[in-house]
């Protein structure tokens, strides 16, 4: 039997203490992981039905095989698992600001670090997600066939004020550098369909999606909902 609690790791960064914790949910006898960020819920193990589909529904978009795919925010590890499912996949990098949060998979503390880190096709990096795609990029920087990308809450709610110009029309063109042509960039969001951001995603990529995803909440017995965004580039 799981202990009721406990604290598996715990991390001052510049955005907050970072915690992961392992609790028993007696209502539904299992063992849930979850992240804060000082006294914000960041994610559980108990709802990750949109983070997975926010790899299908991106790269369900994609044409070709043998991708490479970019996914910004390892966090729990879903999202990145549900993209290594797709076989087309040949290579995944994912991009995680806190060394903390790589760590947590190498050390296998999570239900399926075993799966990410085992992959051959996977590369777990630390950086600057937001900044990567301000840089400038060099002939020989790496092109992508997908980004997928679930750090912040929403385009209107961030973890950090630094990632607000990402959402704007300069920063989601410079994002677009980043992509091959026919490319597709994915967003989570844990707001529903947002029509100003949807204009500003239409100013750059043709004919975006809002694909409002419901699953079933098991703590309160009813239904949520959650966003992604799915955006072709062009070229």
């Amino acid at each position: 039997m799981s202990m009721r609690f406990e604290e598996l790791d715990f991390q001052p960064t510049a955005m907050g203490d970072l915690t992961l914790r392992r609790r028993r949910e007696p209502t539904l006898d299992v063992d849930v992981f979850e992240v804060k960020l000082g006294e914000e819920f960041l994610m559980s193990s108990l709802f990750t039905v949109a983070e997975e589909e926010l790899a299908h529904l991106g790269l369900a978009a994609v044409e070709g095989e043998r991708l490479d795919v970019l996914v910004g925010g390892l966090g729990l590890g879903y999202t990145a698992v549900a993209a290594l499912a797709d076989s087309r996949v040949g290579t995944l990098t994912v991009i995680d600001a806190l060394p903390a949060v790589i760590d947590w998979h190498r050390r296998g503390l999570l239900p399926v670090s075993e799966s990410l880190v085992g992959d051959s096709r996977t590369s777990l990096v630390r950086d600057d997600f937001f900044d990567l795609m301000r840089r400038d990029l060099a002939p020989d920087s790496p092109r992508y066939d997908a980004i997928l990308l679930d750090v912040d809450h929403s385009p209107r709610h961030q973890l950090d004020p630094s990632h607000a110009d990402l959402y704007t029309a300069p920063g989601l063109r410079a994002l677009a550098r980043h992509l091959r042509d026919g490319g597709v960039f994915a967003l989570w969001s844990d707001d529903p369909p947002d029509d100003e951001f949807m204009t500003i995603l239409a100013s750059m990529f043709p004919s975006p999606v809002a694909h409002i995803v419901d699953f079933d909440n098991r703590l309160t017995g009813g239904t949520s909902s959650n966003t992604v965004y799915v955006a072709r580039h062009a070229g």
